[in-house]
């Protein structure tokens, strides 16, 4: 069993920054991909980036591209997700998850087979 837990989410001015953390915990294993997604109200859960064990592959959606970027320390089973220059439209909440199926990062939500809570990220005007 693999628990996630996200954190760092909050309320910030447009052109603004945040960086989002996520700590696994549990029956960890040393391969496996994690992955942001995010879902604001009434859409769709999106992908936002994703990233190999190592953190030698990254994958990024376009909208997000240049101003994010996803790293991870695996000596503390922690992905983080720098965003930088945010926008309206990145209000959402974020969610972090892992695959073990896949050892480069990709974009499907339904690759990926645990999921963190979520933490909320707001960005206003």
């Amino acid at each position: 069993q693999v628990q996630l837990a996200e954190s760092g989410g909050g309320l910030v001015q447009a052109g603004g920054s945040l960086r989002l953390s996520c700590t696994v915990s549990g029956r960890t294993s040393s391969t496996y991909i994690m992955g942001w997604f995010r879902q604001a109200p009434r859409k769709e859960r999106e992908f936002v980036a994703a990233i190999s064990w190592s953190g030698g592959r990254t994958l990024y959606s376009d909208s997000v591209k240049g101003r994010f970027t996803i790293s991870r320390d695996n000596a503390k089973n922690t992905v983080y997700l720098e965003m930088n220059s945010l926008k309206l439209e990145d209000t959402a909440d974020y969610y972090c998850a892992t695959s073990r199926a896949y050892l480069i990062p990709v974009p499907n939500n339904r690759q990926y087979d645990a999921w963190g809570q979520g933490t909320q990220v707001t960005v206003s005007s």
